[in-house]
């Protein structure tokens, strides 16, 4: 669908044309601001800053986010253009509503000036530092979580080049920060990672280990700054660990035509959500934060329970709906749950693998929010694409689904529909449908996939082989443990010789 692209932009001046219910809670400039972002994405721009605008809206407070993309210059662009203002339109089965947010008190690009980035960090006012970068952007070992530099990350920790990474820019914001001895702040990651928070706490720490000891600063003067540097650190900045969750497809020209007819302006940035949202936060910040439980946020002691729920019985679920759902040739995750018993070994996988695997939030049923994953997955106006949820299985496979063998193989249970999960993953890198359609491989590990490939025998067996034998997805007490591989290579000669319907009908 097109959008025709008039004369009335989103911007300030379109805001009193706009529908009452659709203008922003807080107008752009009327709020300073308290939050940087890293990640300017659709997920952020339908999530946290959705939440934070509300909040400051209902409590007040010097919470304006200004919003960093690392890379992309085109959404800071058409935000400069629409005076930081977006919409968010929540889709349904029952209709669609428009909203156009005001959080933002502004924007930047991290790698046309990331000298101003840094500036930001270290700036007093800036009190909370959020980030949805993706799994891959925080460099860490997905199975020991430690830190894993490619070139560009250890260029900017052992060089004094301008950072052009994530880990980079926040290492050299924080060191301009302590030694400014500008005041408490709160890094906050809103990925989907296991113990995100501890996890973006060891990134930290150990790219500043790396960097001190490029910069020799071991001995003498140089390792007495470093020390007092760390105390600051450690005295100044928390980690608070947290659980994000909405469903927000990648924008389409259908997004920005569905907004266009709601606002009667052009929105270029327009994103589109569904109507569940939810966002848990341990309460740790020491420069304080807005109100967000006045948004609707959950404010715990600990995210870990919430966290594993998620990750395992949304998430895994997701990711195994994306991998099956484009194998059968699904465009969408909605058509891929219309293939006859997804649904049904979806809900065994639930109950008998995942709600086996931990200790859910008190309260809580795993069954049963499972099943409401399954309704929020069904929404036929959320057109997430089985493609879009796959690519990066590398990144996503170890917390999503690993997690769960892992655990459940410690308790001696067989994780029969888990590996189900792996196999999909497995039969989907080998990049073809089970019409012969060519499938795509967007992942960090792509040439080591292709390569695990080149090498293995052309048998579910030697795919199996060949695969397991990557030490930065699989760790060697999974790969090595017959039973899973068992399980796996059923699944995967299951999916080579009869396809997803046909598995998936002998299975149920």
């Amino acid at each position: 669908m097109a959008v025709t692209v008039g004369a009335s932009p989103l911007g300030l001046g379109s805001l009193r044309r706009l529908p009452a219910s659709a203008r922003p809670l807080v107008r752009p400039g009327t709020v300073s601001a308290g939050i940087v972002h890293l990640g300017l994405g659709a997920f952020h721009r339908a999530h946290q800053a959705v939440y934070t605008e509300e909040a400051v809206a209902r409590a007040g407070g010097d919470w304006g986010i200004i919003g960093v993309a690392p890379r992309s210059t085109e959404v800071v662009a058409r935000l400069v253009a629409q005076d930081c203002l977006f919409s968010v339109t929540t889709l349904s089965g029952a209709g669609s509503e428009t909203q156009v947010v005001g959080g933002l008190a502004g924007v930047r690009h991290a790698a046309s000036d990331p000298a101003a980035i840094v500036a930001l960090l270290a700036d007093p006012a800036i009190r909370v530092v959020t980030l949805t970068v993706t799994e891959k952007a925080y460099q860490l070992d997905p199975a020991s979580g430690r830190l894993r530099p490619d070139a560009e990350v250890t260029a900017d920790l052992t060089s004094d080049r301008d950072p052009r990474t994530v880990p980079g820019l926040l290492v050299r914001g924080l060191l301009a920060r302590a030694v400014a001895d500008a005041g408490p702040l709160a890094l906050v990651s809103c990925d989907n990672l296991p113990s995100n928070g501890t996890r973006l706490h060891s990134l930290v720490g150990q790219a500043l280990a790396l960097l001190a000891e490029s910069k020799g600063a071991r001995n003498g003067a140089d390792g007495a700054r470093a020390e007092r540097i760390a105390d600051w650190l450690r005295a100044n900045v928390t980690y608070p660990g947290t659980m994000v969750d909405r469903i927000v497809p990648a924008s389409t020209p259908a997004t920005l035509a569905t907004a266009q007819a709601a606002l009667g302006v052009t929105d270029l940035a327009a994103v589109a959500a569904e109507p569940y949202r939810q966002w848990v936060i341990e309460d740790d910040f020491p420069g304080g934060r807005p109100a967000w439980e006045r948004a609707g946020a959950v404010l715990t002691g600990d995210a870990g329970p919430w966290e594993r729920l998620k990750l395992r019985a949304l998430n895994g679920v997701h990711s195994a709906t994306a991998y099956l759902g484009a194998l059968a040739g699904r465009e969408t995750i909605a058509d891929a749950l219309a293939i006859p018993g997804l649904v049904e070994v979806l809900r065994r996988m639930i109950a008998q693998d995942v709600a086996r695997s931990f200790s859910p939030p008190d309260g809580v049923s795993v069954v049963d929010y499972g099943d409401q994953v399954l309704e929020r997955f069904g929404n036929p106006v959320i057109r997430h694409r089985t493609i879009q949820v796959a690519m990066d299985g590398s990144q996503k496979l170890p917390q999503r689904v690993l997690h769960t063998v892992v655990d459940l193989r410690a308790a001696g249970h067989r994780p029969r529909f888990a590996t189900l999960v792996i196999a999909a993953w497995m039969r989907f890198v080998q990049g073809y449908a089970d019409d012969g359609t060519a499938l795509p491989l967007d992942d960090p590990l792509a040439e080591r996939i292709r390569a695990a490939l080149t090498g293995a025998k052309d048998t579910p067996t030697g795919v199996v082989d060949a695969l397991f034998g990557l030490a930065e997805v699989f760790p060697a007490a999974l790969a090595g443990d017959e039973v899973v591989r068992e399980l796996v290579l059923e699944w995967l000669t299951a999916l080579d010789r009869h396809g997803v319907e046909a598995t998936l009908a002998g299975a149920t």
